[in-house]
């Protein structure tokens, strides 16, 4: 895969095209100093569990991985933190308002967009909902939108790699460690 600076070609603050590779991470102009960091973009996802033992999860809209399972998140945008996002997110892809989000884990990502590899930080958090199966109304990058047992979800059903990995994280880890998915029996 082509390193995602090798699409900047000139310098973006005077032009120039002595724009050369710093280090791994950088370019530097030999006109006029400029360094340019290529560092990952903040990304979100979330897993949400309701007292059923049930985790929301959505279909793509949208390619990558058009039709298959996905989590309610993507990119943070500008002058928003982590959490804000989250929840512009969730909110977004399931009409869902959310406060109370814990953060679980991260890792590194590249999402595919528009031919380019954009390297990613993906934040994964866990947000717990009363009520049962709440409303929902898929939207934005969602196309459906439905509740599914935590004991049914399967990690071959969620077409990118790095949410894939993160259901297989959350189910693996997070589930049996924390125990954080409401227990119905009585």
């Amino acid at each position: 895969m082509e390193h995602p600076l090798e699409k900047f070609k000139y310098c973006p603050v005077c032009g120039s095209d002595h724009f050369v590779v710093n280090n791994f991470k950088s370019k530097k102009c030999e006109d006029c100093g400029f360094t340019y960091y290529a560092n990952p973009c903040s990304a979100t996802a979330a897993f949400i569990v309701n007292e059923n033992d049930e985790m929301l999860v959505v279909r793509r809209a949208k390619e990558p991985a058009l039709g298959t399972y996905d989590l309610p998140g993507g990119f943070c945008d500008m002058g928003e933190t982590v959490e804000e996002g989250m929840r512009r997110e969730i909110k977004e892809e399931t009409g869902l308002e959310v406060q109370d989000i814990q953060y679980l884990f991260s890792s590194p990502n590249v999402y595919q967009y528009s031919g380019m590899g954009i390297h990613t930080l993906d934040m994964d958090y866990l947000v717990r909902v009363k009520g049962g199966r709440l409303a929902i109304q898929a939207a934005d990058d969602a196309a459906e939108a439905f509740w599914i047992p935590i004991n049914k979800v399967n990690p071959a059903d969620f077409g990118l790699t790095s949410i894939r990995n993160a259901v297989i994280r959350f189910l693996h880890e997070t589930l049996r460690k924390q125990k954080i998915y409401y227990i119905n029996k009585v």
